[in-house]
């Protein structure tokens, strides 16, 4: 028998026994018993372990050392020990299981899954290896045992993930992937794709599609999300949907695959979603492409922040240009469709001639005045309006004044003189040398002072259909064997409703396929008559050169 102060210093030495074994455990081994402890990766757990074997044969193979190694293990692990090992490198070696048959699939919830977003983890806010859980919809990194991914089907009970950039299906935490056809509809809306054939048959599509709550919507023609004031983005987004050459360009993501800009892949990503066939839901929401503009401008136009339609498309005009050609000089779809040329005449007055000799500028001088001829590419064409009346009539109401489009186009008729203050005061003439494949007109409407925004309400009143562009302006004499194209279609009308510096946009635009009429504004969409679309303030028009 044991006294109480023997049992108690047989204690004591157990304990103390007990703490240098903990001492001298490594740190990697309290890593992975703390749960505590941070998770250290996010990757996959097989790929880690197939580099980290492959780095560590070559270093041993390197050293001359992996002989000694092996025997040394040999003469070390007893039986039990060997075995794990040989287990564990089994484990290693196997390549992914690949299934047919998951129990899971069922679990499989398409009514909240959105693609829309961007791809960064929910938790770690991360956009390396992210995988969407399909039953939640939510976005989490890694699959490994490590990774939130794996904690997440552990937790919820959630096992059917995918790959939000190899689109392969894994079911966690048994980490083996998943073959099955009826996942295909779940890549399609994930990345949506489009052979050269079937661009080259979209207009003819007449067929409606339907989302996964009931409702039809016709590829094309969805709405719009507005995040939070970026209207003047969704009718921008709508208007260039409409040019053929330019949608047709972004379908297929082989054509801009040089191109290392961001914006160009988001303008890409969500013109497929637009002209998708196969969507989950009948609208889609512009967030990865807002959040690309918001970069790529210097948050110039950002979320939250009411813009200008024609400013924007501009700089998105220019912006895709400069990123999509390959050489300085080199030309992009977008000049293709939209640049034009012009001839301008510009008349400075003689207070100005000593200064521009001195410049070195060259000029026919007549009189007091000295002309100056240069050639002027353009994406579109601005038109001056009328003032409006300052008085009310007799019945004190405004008569709000209409003006044909013809007479604000005498502007570009060469003869037609326009008074400009900046850089210099100087008197303009313009004529259009080169007509583009696709008119942009912009009405001039706003007006800036030193202490407001002054709106111009004066309708314009314009063709939907042939507009003859020879009959008001001079045109350019065609090539040989050349026939002069100056006849055009309107295919997107832009509208400002509401007060100078406020208010909202909306748009009418075409569809090619039954030469239909659709208003949309954001979300909403619906069909409406060709003599609708004339009886707005129109704001910004795209027109289309008939062939």
């Amino acid at each position: 028998m044991k006294t109480a102060r023997e049992e108690s210093e047989d204690a004591a030495n157990a304990e103390g026994v007990a703490k240098r074994q903990k001492l001298d455990q490594s740190p990697q081994q309290l890593a992975f018993e703390n749960p505590l402890l941070p998770l250290a990766s996010y990757d996959d757990d097989e790929e880690e372990v197939r580099e980290r074997s492959d780095r560590d044969r070559a270093t041993d193979v390197n050293d001359g050392k992996l002989e000694g190694i092996n025997a040394l293990i040999e003469d070390e692990y007893d039986d039990e020990d060997d075995e794990e090992s040989r287990a564990e490198q089994g484990r290693r070696s196997r390549s992914i299981e690949v299934r047919r048959d998951c129990p899971y699939l069922d679990t499989v919830n398409r009514q909240v899954l959105d693609f829309d977003f961007e791809k960064f983890c929910s938790v770690s806010l991360s956009n390396l290896n992210v995988y969407a859980c399909l039953v939640c919809g939510k976005y989490f990194q890694g699959r490994g045992p490590k990774s939130h991914a794996y904690t997440h089907s552990l937790e919820a009970g959630h096992h059917v993930y995918i790959n939000l950039c190899t689109e392969k299906v894994y079911c966690l935490p048994d980490g083996y992937e998943v073959i099955d056809p009826s996942l295909d509809d779940i890549r399609h809306v994930l990345n949506p794709r489009f052979s050269r054939e079937n661009v080259i048959q979209i207009d003819q599509n007449r067929q409606w599609s339907r989302a996964l709550d009931g409702s039809d919507y016709l590829p094309g023609m969805v709405g719009l999300n507005n995040i939070k004031e970026t209207d003047f983005v969704n009718v921008t987004i709508q208007s260039l949907m409409r040019v053929t050459p330019l949608r047709n360009f972004f379908l297929i993501p082989d054509n801009y695959a040089h191109c290392k800009s961001q914006l160009v892949h988001r303008f890409g990503e969500l013109t497929q979603k637009i002209w998708h066939a196969r969507n989950f839901k009948g609208q889609v929401s512009p967030h990865e492409f807002l959040q690309a503009v918001m970069k790529a401008s210097g948050k110039t136009y950002r979320i939250g922040a009411q813009s200008d339609p024609v400013r924007f498309i501009s700089w998105l005009l220019q912006t895709l240009h400069r990123d999509l050609r390959r050489s300085k000089n080199g030309s992009s779809i977008i000049h293709q469709c939209f640049q034009g040329e012009l001839e301008v005449v510009k008349e400075i007055h003689s207070k100005h001639i000593g200064e521009k000799k001195e410049n070195g500028d060259n000029g026919n001088d007549a009189g007091n005045v000295i002309l100056e001829t240069s050639k002027m590419p353009f994406l579109m064409l601005g038109l001056d309006l009328p003032p409006p009346p300052l008085f009310k009539d007799i019945m004190e109401k405004n008569i709000i004044p209409q003006v044909p489009l013809f007479n604000i186009l005498k502007k570009f008729d060469g003869e037609t003189v326009t008074e400009v203050v900046r850089p210099d005061t100087a008197r303009m003439r313009y004529r259009v040398t080169k007509l583009p494949q696709y008119l942009i007109l912009h009405m001039l409407r706003f007006t800036r002072n030193n202490f407001f925004v002054e709106k111009n309400p004066t309708l314009v009143n314009f063709p939907v259909k042939n507009l003859e562009l020879k009959d008001y302006i001079p045109l350019p004499v065609p090539k040989d064997k050349e026939k002069l194209r100056s006849k055009y279609d309107l295919i997107a009308n832009i509208v400002h409703d509401g007060k100078p510096g406020g208010g909202s946009y909306r748009v009418f635009v075409q569809r090619k396929s039954e030469e239909l009429w659709y208003e949309m504004q954001d979300l909403h969409v619906s069909e409406t008559l060709p003599q609708m679309v004339a009886l707005s303030e129109a704001y910004m028009q795209i027109y289309e050169q008939q062939q």
